[in-house]
């Protein structure tokens, strides 16, 4: 199909936290930006009148249109009056395919400079992913991008990909939620994939509120600037824009508190419970604006929410998220229920080859605490292995590792949904090329 060396393929793996984009053979992806957007609705006075007395599809046009969106790590690093910071992807699903084509193109031609034209597009995608969404991707791809060629892969697939097995249980803790899927023969079993809403964005909020409860507040990069009075003596001196939106200022103060997770934040060993937890050192961390917090339990206690969701209903400020935990089941749970859907013949090796991935993954002591629970769990024939690659940024992005690795394959090439196929064979023919 493709001449194998002259044009690589380029992977994209859109996240609900970030998008990965780069070329396949790599080793790391090029790209890498926030997949949320800012939008700025520039719609006149008069548009917001007509669109109340005819309701229909005309105001809808009229008010797309005059949608500014900005997309990447600077764009929305830069405060404007009146952007709302949104997310195309819901559950894993997209929401909104024009934000989408946003990003698609933001990583396309601005990161990597390249004419879509010209190269295959391998696409990762969520387990969930539904026909309609696959179809709609299809068309995109072939009639605006005019791709000669693309690929949908699952995400547990390419991860057990990237670790190089064919057989595995993928625990892929992302932004948006956690997924346990079983890989068999590089094809995901549908009927066991386990999903749960708490993932890495999850943690932050619970971090956030837990924090503002402490009277520490997160003052977001814009809110304040720093004046030297003496020399190498700063005074904050703080500014106010009252026309930020609150999803502007809350998307400013994740940035910071996912920091503060990253560094100090570990799963405990042991089920959190406040005695136990209650005299334990404090670790200091500096906030942009200089000052220094001390965190002490919350450390090992928002990690354990992973483990333990009703944690949640301990957290100050966490209320309305309280239905969401009381439904979601701890990851080792997730991990039996998965396995136990699973055929008898494969349930050992997929004990025994348990991959951790994404980016909530690269907690430290999360692989020890999780083999720990499962080996207390399980019958005794089972021998639990839970796997986790050493290195940071492989865990973080071995989806698009394991697509970058399959598209570079050569004995893949004849796989790839091509052009011409889809002109005769239309969209819904991606059902037979990516299973």
């Amino acid at each position: 199909m493709y001449g194998g060396d002259e044009v690589s393929a380029i992977v994209v793996d859109l996240g609900s936290h970030t998008c990965k984009a780069g070329y396949a053979g790599e080793d790391a992806p090029k790209a890498v930006f926030p997949s949320v957007l800012g939008s700025i609705d520039e719609m006149e006075v008069d548009d917001a009148d007509n669109s109340d007395k005819n309701s229909g599809t005309a105001s809808d046009s009229k008010s797309k249109s005059k949608r500014k969106l900005y997309v990447g790590t600077q764009d929305l690093g830069f405060r404007r009056d009146h952007m709302e910071v949104l997310s195309p992807v819901k559950d894993g699903i997209v929401a909104d395919w024009d934000m989408v084509e946003n990003i698609w193109d933001h990583a396309l031609r601005k990161c990597l400079l390249i004419d879509p034209k010209e190269h295959p597009m391998l696409l990762a995608e969520p387990c969930s992913n539904t026909q309609q969404q696959r179809e709609k991707t299809a068309e995109i791809m072939f009639e605006k991008y005019q791709v000669p060629a693309l690929f949908l892969a699952k995400n547990a697939v390419l991860t057990s990909f990237a670790s190089g097995r064919a057989t595995s249980l993928v625990v892929d803790c992302g932004g948006g939620s956690t997924t346990v899927a079983p890989v068999h023969d590089g094809y995901v079993l549908q009927k066991a994939v386990a999903t749960s809403p708490i993932g890495g964005d999850f943690l932050t909020d619970c971090l956030l509120k837990s924090l503002e409860d402490k009277g520490i507040s997160i003052k977001p990069r814009y809110a304040f600037k720093r004046k030297e009075i003496r020399a190498g003596e700063f005074q904050i001196v703080d500014l106010d824009f009252p026309n930020t939106t609150e999803s502007y200022k809350l998307y400013s103060q994740r940035v910071i508190v996912g920091d503060i997770k990253e560094c100090v934040c570990r799963a405990p060993d042991t089920p959190y419970d406040d005695t136990s937890y209650s005299n334990i050192p404090m670790t200091p961390y500096e906030l942009p604006d200089g000052q220094t917090i001390e965190i002490g339990a919350d450390r090992f206690k928002i990690p354990d929410v992973l483990f333990n969701p009703s944690l949640v209903q301990t957290i100050p400020g966490m209320e309305s998220s309280v239905e969401t935990a009381s439904s979601a089941r701890g990851l080792p749970q997730m991990v039996i229920e998965s396995i136990n859907k699973c055929d008898v013949d494969i349930r050992r090796e997929l004990f025994s080859g348990i991959l951790l991935s994404g980016g909530t993954a690269s907690m430290q002591q999360l692989k020890e605490r999780l083999e720990k629970d499962l080996l207390e769990e399980t019958p005794q024939a089972a021998r639990v292995k839970v796997l986790s690659s050493g290195n940071a940024t492989e865990r973080r992005f071995s989806v698009w590792i394991g697509g970058s690795i399959l598209a570079s394959l050569g004995s893949f090439q004849q796989m790839w949904f091509s052009k011409s196929e889809f002109e005769e064979h239309g969209a819904s023919y991606i059902q037979r090329k990516c299973p």
